[in-house]
């Protein structure tokens, strides 16, 4: 019997992160924009997120991407990302993936010393500018969606904690964030148990008591992720953090037993919500880089370009660059006779 699914994909990471893109085999989604196929993927076509994040063919880490005509006349492509838990409208990890793969493999030509391309993500249009050289993308560089602050120093009830002050920003997803210095927490990577079960105690709380809704699209709710960043621990850098993606729901009779996982790099989204956070005390100012660095040291550049307005909230609008790398290709199958058609996950990882 013939395969009753087969999708190609180009393995690649960014900083780390890995971001594997789809690159052939969806089927045709429905909708007006990116966002709107991003729906119809989620209500008629998840499995094919579960199939390729979890096992066999995924890993917890693993985030992914398929590409999608794009809706918007002024956009080159258009994505779709996908984590364990949710569809993130924007993420720059992806992002600077997503590119790399276009540029790489001839699905858009590889322009030398500097291709310019738009985007059309879930969150809206994204204009990119990849440096390139003798065919490999060098240097991405995207100007994100605007990013802002909802709370700050919020107060939250975290169970087993006393209680946390918090900062609720957008940078493409809402994110809790938090000063792990201020809870004791180390950010050496080794101590992953404890920052995962502190980050989502602290997500389950602040999306219980400080629900959030973006005020240009109000399917997009938050927090969904959790940003614990600290003090910088390498002078070329301005800051450091610890972004904890859910693999799993949070039993707050059980806080033991979250399950997440750590962003690789230092996440693309999390750096300009901390960028706009920064802004809003006073402490980064418009055309200022901050270097952030995430947990195994690599670092991503932000940089506030302009300010704006994004319904009642004082906006910034960043730049972010970084670099990925391709690392294989894949062509990913499903037999009919499969028992495991969405994936699996088991206790011991997941």
């Amino acid at each position: 019997m013939r395969d009753t699914l087969s999708l190609t994909a180009v393995e690649a990471h960014a900083e780390g992160e890995p971001g594997r893109v789809i690159t052939g085999g969806m089927p045709d989604l429905k909708g007006q924009s990116v966002f709107e196929k991003m729906l119809d993927m989620q209500t008629h076509h998840d499995h094919i997120r579960t199939l390729m994040l979890q096992e066999p063919r995924g890993y917890p880490a693993l985030c992914c991407n398929a590409l999608v005509p794009p809706c918007d006349p002024e956009a080159d492509a258009g994505f779709i990302i996908m984590e364990q838990t949710e569809y993130p409208p924007m993420s720059g990890s992806n992002t600077i993936c997503v590119t790399t793969v276009l540029l790489e493999t001839g699905i858009l030509p590889l322009i030398e010393p500097v291709t310019e391309l738009t985007l059309e993500t879930p969150a809206g249009l994204i204009r990119v500018k990849a440096n390139c050289k003798n065919g490999k993308v060098t240097r991405v560089t995207f100007r994100n969606v605007p990013a802002f602050v909802v709370h700050l120093d919020a107060p939250v009830e975290v169970s087993g904690h006393d209680t946390i002050k918090v900062d609720i920003a957008w940078g493409g997803m809402f994110f809790v964030l938090a000063d792990a210095d201020r809870l004791g927490v180390s950010l050496d990577p080794g101590n992953g148990r404890e920052i995962v079960q502190v980050s989502e105690a602290i997500r389950h709380a602040a999306a219980e008591q400080l629900p959030v809704t973006h005020p240009d699209n109000p399917d997009i709710t938050g927090p969904t992720i959790t940003n614990l960043w600290g003090a910088a621990a390498d002078p070329a850098t301005d800051g450091r953090g610890v972004i904890t993606l859910s693999t799993g729901p949070f039993d707050p009779s059980h806080p033991n037993a979250a399950s997440g996982i750590f962003d690789r790099s230092p996440c693309g989204t999390g750096t300009c919500a901390k960028m706009a956070v920064l802004h809003a005390r006073g402490l980064l100012s418009v055309g200022q880089d901050y270097v952030n660095a995430g947990p195994m040291g690599t670092t991503f550049t932000g940089r506030i370009e302009d300010v704006t307005q994004v319904g009642p909230y004082p906006a910034i609008v960043p730049t972010l660059s970084g670099q990925a790398w391709i690392y294989g290709s894949t062509t990913w199958t499903l037999a009919p006779s499969d028992p495991f058609p969405s994936g699996y996950t088991i206790g011991d990882v997941w």
